[in-house]
């Protein structure tokens, strides 16, 4: 095998790879061998035809594409480490030569990591959180722990927004039935918007037993042309309507449930743990805006190829987490209506953040000269012992050399991070932190109002909808290794 290496614009390569005519032939027996067992030729049992009487009455090419995929699996990984390449994509490869008696030729186009010329790390300034927590946003985190607690109870009457309904479905246009728009016993949270608008709240007063007509309309930008704009009749059945049963706080629940004795005692334990929280939610914060300035102050040119492995990368993720719900990708897609091509877009600039922050921090660690000492890989393993309750040593039979490599990539990453933490400088925000007061002493003010005007003896405390932390970009570290597709 030889491996040619051309350097291209924009940070990518092309490898020529070049494969002996004897290894072409050898991957064509592998090919007639894997599919001869499905070829029917009169006269010959199946498995038993010869390859050369294939060959002759179906042409040399029916194991071509076969053999290539044989080869190029075989030989594209021993080209990756020939090519001395960083190579931060998957490989896009185009056959230049395939004949039987003939070296097999092919090509792969590569992204390769690009040079990242580091701007400012040391002293960028971030900005100063405040952890401090209100009242309300204690009440609104107990309201939130009470609904997690509540009792799934079946209900008899009509469905209400907030209620479960478990249900089956089947979608038709113009009374046809489409791929994809049928589902049987799916639990479905009214209001939870996971179902194309419009759906959930056709289902609201409606009992369990009952069938429901819900007439909807697809997007006109949705994934599948045949669908789009048209207006559709899902036809469900409602099998059972399940509601929520939230317990009372009170100090009887508190003592029966938690390690404290009473509502006050547990309050401020919620209001330790949120202002624990905010503190490391900030800290969080603080790294990605430091980071994003380290990312603005460097010059890289980053190849579309790599952003794009990334966004894949992204996806799949994405992907396994939805499959873990019970919802394949394809559903989530129909159900909210967005198209794959819409949805990569949609993720491309995370992708593309992730990537950046990963080349300044990776640069960082060849800088910096940072290093995982054996201490630091001891103190990783404990952790893990203690994070997946098993012994030590077992930890440290399953974690290979492979892995123990990336494990001192990643704390070289957390280590570069540090460093540019160490020496960040925090800039007070003023204005966010009068802000926080305002609203904390308009809280204060609204729950005593409430207090004046409350019937004698009550103790219930009113709480809002608990708030959803702010999403958070992560620095994700680049693959640096593709498998030829």
């Amino acid at each position: 095998m030889n491996v040619q290496v051309e350097n291209l614009e924009k940070n990518m390569a092309k490898l020529t790879v070049t494969v002996d005519a004897a290894e072409l032939e050898k991957a064509i027996t592998k090919a007639y061998n894997k599919q001869k067992g499905s070829i029917s030729v009169p006269g010959f049992r199946k498995g038993k035809v010869p390859q050369h009487m294939i060959e002759k009455m179906y042409g040399a090419e029916i194991f071509y594409e076969d053999a290539a995929n044989i080869i190029m699996q075989e030989t594209y990984p021993q080209a990756y480490d020939e090519s001395k390449l960083d190579i931060v994509s998957q490989p896009q490869v185009d056959i230049t030569q395939l004949e039987k008696g003939k070296d097999f030729i092919y090509t792969a186009t590569v992204a390769v990591k690009p040079e990242v010329k580091l701007g400012k790390y040391k002293g960028v300034s971030i900005s100063k959180v405040d952890s401090k927590v209100t009242a309300t946003e204690v009440n609104n985190s107990i309201k939130a722990e009470l609904e997690r607690a509540a009792r799934t109870v079946t209900k008899t009457g009509k469905a209400a927004k907030g209620d479960t309904t478990v249900i089956d479905f089947e979608g038709f246009i113009d009374g046809v039935a489409f791929e994809g728009g049928k589902g049987e016993n799916y639990d479905l949270e009214l209001g939870s918007g996971s179902f194309i608008p419009g759906f959930e709240d056709q289902l609201i007063g409606h009992k369990a037993g009952e069938d429901v007509d819900v007439e909807v309309t697809f997007p006109e930008n949705y994934q599948a042309e045949d669908l789009a704009g048209k207006a559709a009749t899902f036809k469900c059945h409602i099998h059972e309507v399940k509601g929520k049963d939230i317990p009372k706080l009170d100090d009887e629940y508190v003592a029966d449930t938690t390690e404290f004795e009473t509502v006050e005692e547990y309050k401020a334990s919620v209001k330790e743990r949120l202002e624990n929280n905010k503190k490391a939610e900030g800290r969080r914060a603080q790294e990605d805006e430091a980071i994003a300035k380290v990312v603005e102050a460097s010059k890289m040119e980053i190849p579309d190829a790599m952003v794009d492995y990334q966004v894949e990368n992204m996806i799949n993720d994405f992907a396994n987490n939805m499959a873990q719900q019970g919802l394949s990708l394809q559903q989530y897609m129909q159900f909210t209506g967005m198209t794959m091509e819409a949805f990569r877009e949609q993720v491309r600039p995370d992708a593309l953040a992730r990537t950046q922050s990963s080349l300044v921090l990776e640069e960082i660690v060849k800088v910096e000269k940072i290093e995982a000492s054996d201490a630091d890989i001891e103190a990783k393993l404990e952790e893990m012992s203690k994070q997946y309750g098993m012994e030590l040593d077992q930890i440290k039979n399953l974690v290979g050399d492979n892995e123990k490599e990336s494990m001192k990539k990643d704390i070289a990453i957390e280590k570069a991070i540090q460093l540019i933490m160490d020496n960040a400088k925090e800039a007070a925000r003023k204005t966010t932190k009068k802000a926080a007061d305002d609203a904390d002493a308009k809280a204060e003010k609204k729950t005593t109002a409430k207090k004046t005007t409350a019937k004698k003896t009550t103790t219930k405390k009113a709480a809002d909808s608990e708030e959803k932390p702010a999403k958070k970009t992560t620095a994700k570290k680049t693959t640096k290794k593709a498998d030829a597709e």
